[in-house]
């Protein structure tokens, strides 16, 4: 159940509940986590914008785009790594309208650690929030 903050200048993205939706679906597909209410409802992604001078990397170029993924510990390996930054990153640029933004883009990914992730005043362990998905799916089927 990531959360994803997105950092830009102001006015760089014409639809930021789009981009919001886009970068929440796709990490969860990267996750591999069903798409159940647990995690659709508790995935989502923030646009932050900023003013242009607040943005600056060593050269003093503003036209950057920063996206941190935060996900509980373990969730991501190598392969979801790259695949989850990759895509990320296409979708910010698409979003933009600015293909060579994918060249501006940073995606860092952080991982909470264990029992570090609340939801609903609860600080949850990995194995609470599978248990949680796992009963979820169970009660769904047997409404079915």
């Amino acid at each position: 159940m990531p959360m994803i903050d997105v950092y830009a200048t102001a006015g760089l993205f014409e639809d930021r509940a789009a981009l919001a939706r886009d970068l929440a679906n796709a990490v969860m597909r990267w996750e591999k986590v069903p798409p159940i209410s647990l995690f659709r409802t508790n995935t989502a992604a923030f646009i932050h914008e900023m003013p242009n001078d607040s943005i600056r990397n060593a050269a003093g170029e503003s036209n950057y785009v920063r996206v941190q993924v935060l996900t509980p510990v373990g969730v991501l390996d190598r392969e979801k790594q790259l695949g989850v930054v990759k895509e990320l990153t296409e979708i910010v640029a698409g979003a933009a309208g600015d293909s060579t933004l994918s060249t501006r883009t940073w995606v860092l990914i952080t991982e909470s650690p264990e029992g570090g992730w609340g939801i609903g005043g609860h600080a949850f362990l990995g194995s609470e929030i599978a248990q949680a998905a796992r009963d979820e799916i169970a009660k769904s089927q047997s409404t079915q």
